[in-house]
């Protein structure tokens, strides 16, 4: 007879256990219990410890015998838990030795990797009791939610208009007028307001659960006395939990259905949801940094390793996620795919994407095995993969991204050089007509579809639009770094004046520019991602890097929208624009009779200037539909002068007409179109650009 040291259904502690469900991993609401599954290799005991919610010491631990365990996975069913009041934790003992990579300690309580709730943050910048070393645990979720028929959505890639937006920033501010500001709840009250705009994706920056406190006694704070957090989340505490600060009712699983309403209430609006994911590093930083999860468990697989034991840093985040590791390959994979089937999200975009190409010693690999099996996974078929296809360490792989025919990525070349042309530098025409024409030059159209490129001119990391054209440096001081953090190569150019003006030649030119980087946007064949809070002016006051802001540095002003309400019409009218032309999304469309998809002009038709001091650009877009051509004529001139260019010749049934030009101070989209003339040429004023489109006649 095998001696056991649990029995196969036993009391312990007041509570009936059974070995578990090896093939759940994490932790599992079933009929009657709860099973609690977890995985470490070099562990030589394990034992649960269960906590009374809010209360620093268990009401029970539970330890794992020999029968619960297979192989390196330990697995445990407790019955009749009362979830509601149950948060809970892991100990694990085995050897501590850093320099191994070992990190074991009995009396340190884990959380759950896996953790599909984790609490312990659940308001927003309230402080933690600090004399609880086990401040983030997990709680078991609920998955019951009316879906109705709701499924992920469906929208073709060329539909897509994305809007990246902070859940917190987007409705923090009081002139929001929403009434649970800074949540999931309230971000749902915007979204006809998204929808009025035009938008059919979002892009929601780091929803993970985070620590924004990054493990320290209080905030830090700012040189003016403000707290400073962790704002932007890029530090996952827990990768299956959405972030409990960020909802109006973020107690005993509020979050999760919070979310999950969020997610319906976008779908029923017609607008997808993409998560901004952080697997490239944790919130547990490097040999210094705090002890939560994965350290705890199997630090020397979870995380890139030097010989000494200390941690490799591609992040810039003090550690480096071993992501093509089998372990962290597996739960990186059940993640999105959790996501998809548990919250209905439509997609993902991976921070510094290119740590989850290096192996197990850093290198870069040449065929990564995660991003294949993200890109081949049958779950995850329909879901928006992006990366950001570069990391801290100096790995640029934008334009060459392992893709396996899926992945697109964030296009920072598009940003650098469409930035560099928009303010007139010299040698940058010609790069500026590539990336409008969808970067054929950087993404083989065979291998990498339609749709690799997502083309943006700003994002969170960086100026705003308005800051862009405000602001010839970075003005990071209220971050605390001596104005040391954020990048200087912004490219950006302050029209003569930096910052806040009463200038009204210095303002209009500042409105001039905004739209013209608007207008390109749109017009750019790829996807276009615009960042919230553009389309109205909104200003970070030259901060490139407001990672730390929880005031009104990060938060949208909502006042400036009607401030600004010319500039949200344009960008509306762009965003419709687009939508009602398929020439500008459709890269494999026939094309009318003696015309190419796309040409570059010059001042003359036909003819384009490649030379370095050239800054005028016509982009003729020509398309065949079923019913009719569709023919769009982009004349851009960013030489601080005035020139004229000659359209180019349509078919004898067609005319020109102007639906747009940026020298217009007001009413810059016609509300009624304007005759062109072929024989004849078309001003373009300083600093500007206009829009033709051939009618039939």
């Amino acid at each position: 007879m095998v001696k056991r040291d649990i029995l196969p259904m036993d009391t312990c502690q007041g509570y009936r256990i059974r070995p578990g469900f090896v093939l759940l991993p994490g932790t599992t609401l079933l009929p009657g219990g709860v099973n609690f599954t977890f995985y470490s290799k070099n562990a030589t005991s394990c034992e649960l410890a269960l906590f009374h919610s809010g209360e620093n010491k268990p009401f029970a631990i539970i330890p794992y015998g020999q029968n619960y365990k297979i192989g390196n996975v330990y697995s445990m069913f407790v019955f009749d838990l009362d979830i509601d009041d149950v948060e809970y934790g892991f100990r694990l003992d085995g050897e501590w030795a850093p320099e191994r990579g070992q990190l074991f300690d009995k009396n340190r309580t884990l959380l759950d990797p896996r953790a599909f709730i984790v609490s312990g943050r659940e308001e927003w910048g309230k402080l933690p009791d600090m004399d609880n070393p086990f401040q983030l645990r997990g709680r078991v979720a609920r998955r019951e939610f009316d879906w109705g028929y709701d499924l992920p959505l469906k929208t073709p890639y060329n539909e897509l208009i994305i809007y990246e937006a902070h859940v917190r920033g987007f409705t923090k501010d009081e002139s929001s007028g929403v009434y649970d500001k800074g949540t999931y709840k309230g971000m749902a009250d915007k979204i006809p307001y998204l929808k009025d705009l035009g938008i059919t994706a979002v892009e929601l920056m780091p929803i993970f659960e985070f620590d924004e406190f990054d493990g320290m006694k209080e905030p830090r704070k700012s040189p003016d006395g403000k707290p400073l957090y962790n704002y932007w989340g890029y530090n996952t505490t827990g990768f299956f939990a959405p972030k409990a600060g960020y909802a109006a009712s973020g107690k005993v699983h509020g979050q999760t259905d919070e979310f999950k309403l969020l997610v319906k209430k976008f779908h029923e609006a017609g607008i997808k949801v993409i998560l901004d994911v952080v697997f490239n590093h944790t919130g547990e930083g490097n040999e210094e940094g705090p002890i939560i999860s994965f350290k705890g468990f199997a630090n020397d697989e979870y995380y890139i390793l030097n010989q000494d034991g200390s941690y490799k840093n591609f992040s810039g985040c003090g550690n480096t996620m071993n992501c093509n590791f089998p372990l962290v390959r597996k739960i990186i994979r059940d993640c999105l795919k959790y996501w998809v089937g548990e919250y209905h999200v439509d997609g993902f975009r991976f921070d510094l994407a290119s740590i989850l190409s290096r192996n197990k010693d850093g290198n870069p690999i040449e065929e990564p095995p995660l991003l294949e099996e993200i890109a081949e996974d049958p779950v995850l078929a329909d879901a928006i993969i992006i990366a950001e296809a570069w990391d801290a360490a100096g790995l640029y792989q934008v334009g060459r991204f392992p893709a396996y025919g899926r992945w697109a990525e964030w296009n920072g070349r598009y940003r650098d050089d469409m930035r560099r042309f928009l303010k007139g530098d010299a040698g940058f025409t010609k790069y500026a007509a590539e990336r409008m024409a969808g970067s054929e030059d950087m993404y083989n159209r065979k291998s990498r579809g339609e749709f690799a490129s997502i083309n943006f001119i700003t994002c969170h990391d960086g100026f705003t639009l308005n800051d862009l054209y405000s602001y010839n440096v970075k003005h990071n001081d209220a971050n605390g770094w001596n104005g040391a953090d954020g990048g200087n190569d912004n490219f950006s150019w302050n029209a003569g004046v930096e910052g806040e003006t009463d200038d009204k030649e210095i303002n209009a030119l500042r409105e001039r520019l905004k739209k013209n980087a608007i207008a390109t946007l749109l017009l750019s064949r790829g996807i276009p991602m615009l960042l919230a809070g553009d389309e109205f002016s909104n200003t970070q006051y030259g901060n490139n890097n407001p990672y730390c802001q929880d005031n009104e540095i990060s938060w949208l002003n909502w006042d400036d929208l009607e401030k600004h309400r010319e500039l949200f019409n344009f960008t509306k009218s762009m965003i419709a624009f687009r939508k009602s032309h398929p020439v500008l999304k459709n890269m494999s469309m026939g094309t009318p009779k003696g015309y190419p998809p796309i040409s570059l002009h010059g001042t003359d038709a036909w003819k384009f200037d490649e030379s370095e001091e050239n800054r005028v650009l016509g982009v003729l877009y020509a398309g065949e539909l079923a019913t009719h051509a569709d023919f769009i004529y982009v004349g851009m001139n960013m030489h601080w002068e005035e020139h004229s260019v000659w359209l180019p010749d349509l078919p004898e049934n067609f005319r020109w007409e102007i639906v747009a030009d940026t020298s217009r101070e007001k009413d810059s989209f016609f509300k009624k179109r304007k005759k062109a003339y072929m024989g004849a040429p078309q001003k373009i004023g300083p600093r500007s650009l206009f829009i033709a489109v051939g009618i039939e006649k």
